[in-house]
């Protein structure tokens, strides 16, 4: 059968690119091997929300006498946490379904390979090949766990992140090397639940790619709630041998051993190009990632790629725009290519981070004379009536011209509040024009109008 398009993974690259290339009137398949909705809707962003809402809930009911509320005990079901995030996944993988059906895209159940031609084969569970053709190809295949070889990754007592989102039992203690979004969620969650946790970093700070203000501010937040944080430490080895884990970890003090049931790599992601046809297709690579251009066209024509498996920040909302800026391409629209210097990054452990732009030090690098406000939530009604004080909202603009060039937020519930930078940042909006935009009192998103006036020396409740 032949299609308009064809595209290789149904993740949020994958399947928003086939409702847009359905919207313009394209006959599309997407080719699954497991479930729709890729790794983000079954593995990743969204079940990983649902443990976190959990761990949050559980927080506040051992907090709860400090809201004058008074809960004789509470107790974490681990196995029924567990259970609602999987039917959360489910469910939004079940929309999909629905959604694939509502714009007519036929979905393909296997293994896709590209092939030469304008290709692709398909191989099912029970190895029968079939072969498609397409005017247009986009590989979405996403990426998985990185294995590192001191600490390949067993599924025991090495994990990855899809094992830690649904083990049998709570480990007592739990060793997580690597402190990005994935790794920080991880430690806030199990830390919340009771586990004793050692967050390893390699790097001077904890979610290296964040701010560095705001990475200290998440250590201090993670410390005050029983969590090991450990940076500049390089892991030397695992031993599993024996009934846990024994983990030798090397700093400028020299080794020191820590003892586990369970070892957390979350080191990063490893995109999925193996035995996908790429080198038959004639497709390039470099450095592990599809070479494409602004508007993910590889260099054999008709042949595209977009998400993890390419160049760019490895996010689901990431994934999604680029399919969207690929199939209007595809079709004769002219798409803006996509700016990565305003992708917002969030990341859900409790304080929450949320960012977008350049941090304080890549301002500088860059060569911009800056203007810095900081507001603390310390500072703020709202986040006194709720109970959440850790924090701030930091903004840096150009002295210059006023331009908005970064935002980096900590604190509650700042992964609902970028937005407004983002589009602050996409419109060119000034350091004036944000401040003297009136805010709602009281709430959280105050702090960005205080934070932009602190930089022009106008602030009011500091």
């Amino acid at each position: 059968m032949a299609y308009d398009l064809i595209i290789i993974g149904s993740g949020p690259g994958g399947y928003v690119a086939a409702i847009r290339a359905s919207q313009l009137g394209m006959k599309t398949a997407i080719v699954e091997r497991a479930e729709l909705g890729g790794i983000c809707l079954n593995w990743g962003c969204i079940p990983t929300k649902a443990l976190l809402k959990s761990a949050q809930v559980f927080e506040y009911l051992k907090h709860a006498a400090d809201y004058g509320i008074n809960v004789k005990s509470a107790e974490a079901d681990f196995t029924a946490v567990v259970k609602r995030s999987r039917t959360v996944a489910e469910g939004m993988s079940k929309g999909v379904q629905f959604l694939m059906r509502k714009n007519k895209i036929d979905v393909i159940k296997g293994t896709g390979k590209v092939m030469p031609g304008k290709k692709v084969e398909v191989t099912d569970d029970k190895k029968t090949s079939t072969v498609y053709d397409a005017k247009n190809i986009i590989v979405a295949v996403g990426a998985r766990s990185r294995e590192v070889p001191s600490f390949k990754i067993d599924g025991k007592k090495i994990i990855g992140y899809r094992e830690a989102m649904v083990l049998p039992q709570l480990p007592k203690s739990m060793v997580i090397i690597g402190s990005g979004a994935i790794g920080s969620e991880f430690a806030y969650f199990y830390a919340t639940m009771g586990v004793k946790i050692t967050l390893v970093e390699m790097l001077p700070n904890i979610v290296p790619v964040e701010d560095e203000e705001v990475s200290k501010q998440l250590a201090k937040s993670f410390t005050k709630i029983g969590i090991d944080v450990r940076t500049e430490v390089s892991v030397e080895s695992v031993d599993v041998s024996g009934s846990g884990c024994k983990v030798k970890l090397k700093d400028k003090k020299g080794e020191s051993v820590v003892e586990c049931d369970i070892v957390l790599s979350a080191v990063g992601i490893a995109a999925n190009l193996e035995n996908i046809g790429l080198e038959q297709a004639g497709i390039i690579t470099d450095k592990g990632k599809i070479a494409v251009n602004q508007f993910y066209q590889t260099n054999i024509p008709g042949y595209h790629a977009i998400g993890d498996c390419v160049k760019g920040q490895a996010l689901a909302h990431v994934a999604s725009a680029e399919g969207i800026i690929c199939v209007e391409k595809m079709a004769g629209l002219n798409p803006e290519p996509l700016n990565y210097n305003n992708i917002p990054g969030c990341t859900y452990c409790q304080p929450e981070i949320a960012s977008v732009g350049y941090t304080e030090k890549g301002a500088k690098e860059a060569g911009y004379e800056l203007k810095i406000g900081k507001f603390p939530y310390s500072a703020s009604g709202k986040a006194s009536a709720a109970g959440a004080k850790d924090g701030f909202v930091k903004l840096i603009f150009d002295a210059k011209y006023g331009e908005l060039l970064g935002a980096h937020l900590i604190g509650y519930n700042v992964t609902e509040m970028i937005a407004e930078l983002v589009v602050a940042r996409k419109l060119e909006t000034t350091g004036h024009e944000l401040l003297k935009a009136v805010h709602p009192h009281p709430t959280m998103s105050e702090a960005i109008m205080e934070a932009a006036a602190a930089a022009y020396g106008e602030v009011i409740h500091l």
